[in-house]
């Protein structure tokens, strides 16, 4: 083998393998990074603009949220619906109350603390007739019991008051307390159906019926309002006849005198 030439052969080998293997991958790889970079880089940027883009619109829709905002804002709108129509209610509550010829008397009744004559009553309403008070009067007891309430208006003494059902009286009784001045004695029940009964009649009439003096439970009985002066009897001396007053028929619920019990009925059996 020739010494020189070896080396030589060697070192152009090495330098043209090195050559090769150098410039070859340097050319390759360059161009290829070129290549790949554009392309990756064209790309890149493309899906980071879809990206943002859609995370811009993910973003907006999570901060806007336009269905929850329509939503919010058909909820506030119906609430003020709502309160401006129970306002609406509320101003028509309380605005004027329509009044018919039946309402009238029914608050007249109401508010009557003894009962009212179907004359009184036109004078007071200022309108129909004694006539149309009766139809009122029938037409707002269909009412009482058609919606079952606990009263109705009965002719008392000659006039229309408002009185509750017996059926309630039980209840009512644990109400009413009934005051001591207003009790009547038994002389004074005595004095009170003689005069009930036998009237127009003088003193000397009852206490002939007692067997006592009557004065001071008939003036007791004025006192109360339940008995009055009628009339002077044709009698020597003109004694003062006296009658029940129509607070009586109030007080025992009669609507006149023919309404008193017989006096057969009240006798004791034997």
């Amino acid at each position: 083998m020739d010494p020189a030439r070896m080396p030589q052969s060697d070192d152009a080998t090495s330098e043209e393998a090195l050559a090769a293997a150098g410039d070859a991958p340097e050319s390759l790889h360059e161009e290829d990074v070129e290549e790949v970079s554009d392309d990756q880089l064209v790309e890149g940027l493309v899906e980071e603009a879809s990206v943002d883009e859609d995370g811009e619109e993910m973003l907006e829709g999570v901060g806007s949220c336009s269905g929850c905002d329509d939503g919010a804002e058909e909820a506030a709108e119906d609430g003020a619906e709502d309160d401006a129509e129970e306002g609406d209610e509320d101003d028509d509550s309380d605005g004027e109350v329509m009044t018919d010829m039946d309402s009238v008397v029914e608050a007249i009744l109401f508010a009557a603390d003894e009962p009212m004559t179907p004359s009184r009553l036109v004078s007071v309403v200022e309108a129909g007739s004694t006539k149309q008070v009766r139809r009122s009067v029938k037409s707002l007891n269909k009412k009482y019991a058609r919606t079952n309430c606990a009263f109705r208006i009965e002719e008392i003494a000659g006039g229309f008051q408002m009185m509750t059902l017996p059926a309630y009286n039980p209840w009512l009784r644990k109400l009413v307390r009934v005051r001591t001045d207003n009790k009547l004695t038994q002389a004074a029940l005595e004095t009170l159906a003689i005069i009930a009964y036998k009237q127009p009649l003088i003193r000397a009439d009852i206490e002939a019926i007692r067997g006592v003096a009557s004065g001071e439970v008939i003036r007791n009985l004025m006192y109360k309002g339940l008995v009055k002066i009628v009339g002077r009897a044709e009698v020597l001396g003109r004694p003062m006849l006296y009658g029940t007053t129509r607070r009586f028929l109030d007080v025992f619920g009669l609507s006149s005198l023919k309404d008193l019990p017989n006096v057969e009925e009240l006798k004791k059996p034997d």
